[in-house]
């Protein structure tokens, strides 16, 4: 069964984005940006909520196309449409057996973009198996948290960390459940 892999931009005080999803303070460029590019490609599969879709609108995402041509998109929300739709784009009821079905498919791990809304639902259904953290060295206070309302509390392995030009660090966690 393929793993759901959150890879994702993160602030020292955990927050994926702040107050009205400005991400402008996160290191954008340099070797550990490159190392992030890189990696998607080699992914196949990539799901996120409504929110986070919508967000791409903001870099030219048109509704209904593709964010990352290499993938095939589920986009998970109960009420989301298009007019025209990418073959590459499926909205996705929120359900833990559309993730079932999604997982069990053959390819690649998938790739969960951004979200924390959609990220604490499935860290609550024990349903992302790596956490791969972008940490900036930049503190928000206040914004989009890493796993959205979620209260669970779960232990994870570092299996590597890996720092990088500007302060960025990757680091790779095994969600244990």
């Amino acid at each position: 069964m393929r793993r759901i892999v959150y890879y994702v931009a993160c602030s020292i005080d955990g927050f994926i984005s702040g107050p009205n999803d400005d991400v402008s303070g996160y290191v954008g460029v340099g070797n550990g940006v490159e190392k992030y590019l890189g990696d998607l490609a080699s992914f196949d599969t990539v799901i996120m909520g409504r929110n986070t879709y919508e967000y791409g609108y903001k870099f030219g995402i048109e509704p209904g196309q593709p964010a990352y041509p290499n993938m095939t998109h589920y986009i998970f929300s109960n009420n989301l449409t298009f007019n025209s739709q990418h073959e590459k784009v499926q909205v996705k009821p929120v359900s833990l057996e559309e993730i079932d079905t999604i997982k069990r498919q053959s390819g690649s791990d998938i790739y969960l973009c951004g979200g924390g809304q959609l990220a604490g639902w499935l860290l609550d259904h024990q349903q992302i198996d790596i956490l791969r953290i972008k940490l900036s060295p930049l503190i928000l206070g206040q914004g989009v948290k890493l796993f959205g309302d979620s209260k669970q509390d779960y232990r994870a392995e570092l299996l590597d960390s890996t720092v990088y030009d500007h302060g960025l660090q990757i680091m790779t966690y095994k969600l244990n459940y």
